[in-house]
């Protein structure tokens, strides 16, 4: 089977075709980034006219590079949730009116859905099951997941998520957007235990998150420093080192948690900040004192919003015969625990 999918949920148009026996044909991203960063974040109107102007040129674009015609796309797969809803409105609209004309089902994508089954796409993907940590500018959470669509939730940002606290505090380091990239590459010109930030929320029991205070605590010692020194390059560089580390210790931490509480050997990240280096070694380094426990993540382009994860997150349900009418749905806020699971149709997925 053939997908097309189509990722428009917040900044970045992602369009991929995926085929179930082939694997990724082809794909394509235009990022925002340029479009948003005088404004230090995203603006929902300009982001959802942006996408109206980019998803019909990609959507040509990956079909010419797959060499496929669109009466051989099986199905259409988009994002539906969660995500800013004018943007989510913009792919909603174009894969319904799509199928219509191409006459294939459609099927709206979970967003966080496609982010954890992006390390799927690689050559040696995870089994189920497994804890995934989902950690991106809106979301930070630890979810069980048994299979697809076999999801419970066992930690959750109570407050900011870490992605949006890497957002807030480049801001207070006079960083551009997107923070996270940023801030990493400020803290490689750090010096190590300069500062120490707090670790939120692992001095109790639990899998929940919080970086609001750590937030906080960054503003602070950023006024107490001004207050001796100009806010130099060193000095925002020691800054940026103490708070990735703050952040990266924590999710370590409570990774290690979850990992001890459900008895899974394999640990997946996904997401926007599954990208950072310091927190994939830290990973592998707490691992590694755990014999026989895996790490899988996608590769960089896949752990920020993209197509190819849509598409192959809508082919495994399609295949499945899940399907739904060309009424436009999209929900900005959609809980993974309401989706449907699903029976794992391919025997590399699953033990």
């Amino acid at each position: 089977m053939k997908v097309l999918g189509i990722e428009t949920s917040c900044d970045e148009t992602g369009i991929a075709l995926y085929d179930s026996e082939l694997g990724l044909l082809g794909e394509a991203l235009y990022s925002q980034v340029d479009l948003h960063l005088e404004y230090g974040g995203v603006v929902p109107e300009l982001a959802s006219r942006d996408h109206v102007r980019r998803v019909i040129p990609l959507i040509k674009d990956v079909l010419q590079q797959a060499n496929c015609s669109a009466d051989q796309v099986d199905g259409i797969a988009y994002t539906a949730g969660p995500g800013l809803i004018g943007a989510l409105m913009v792919g909603a609209s174009v894969a319904k009116s799509l199928a219509f004309a191409w006459q294939v089902p459609a099927l709206g994508v979970h967003h966080m859905e496609g982010h954890m089954l992006a390390p799927m796409l690689e050559s040696t993907p995870p089994n189920f099951p497994f804890v995934a940590l989902l950690v991106s500018g809106g979301h930070t959470q630890l979810i069980d997941v048994q299979g697809i669509g076999c999801y419970r939730l066992l930690g959750d940002s109570v407050d900011d998520a870490a992605g949006e606290a890497f957002d807030k505090t480049a801001k207070m380091l006079d960083l551009d957007y997107p923070g996270g990239p940023a801030i990493a590459v400020l803290a490689e010109k750090g010096t190590p235990g300069r500062f120490v930030f707090p670790r939120p929320m692992v001095d109790r029991p639990g899998l929940d998150f919080s970086f609001s205070g750590l937030k906080t605590y960054t503003k602070n010692c950023i006024a107490e420093q001004c207050r001796e020194e100009a806010l130099n390059e060193q000095l925002r560089a020691d800054i940026a080192l103490a708070f990735e580390t703050a952040v990266v210790e924590t999710l370590v931490i409570k990774c290690k948690r979850a990992l001890e509480q459900t008895r899974h050997d394999t640990l997946v990240i996904a997401g926007g900040v599954s990208a950072n280096r310091r927190l994939r070694a830290g990973l592998h380094e707490m691992l590694e004192k755990n014999p026989g426990k895996k790490l899988y993540y996608a590769r960089p382009e896949f752990c920020t919003d993209n197509g190819a994860m849509i598409a192959f997150a809508g082919c495994q349900r399609l295949l499945a015969g899940q399907r739904e009418s060309l009424e436009i749905v999209c929900r900005p806020r959609w809980p993974l625990e309401e989706l449907e699971a699903i029976d794992s149709l391919d025997d590399s997925l699953s033990n």
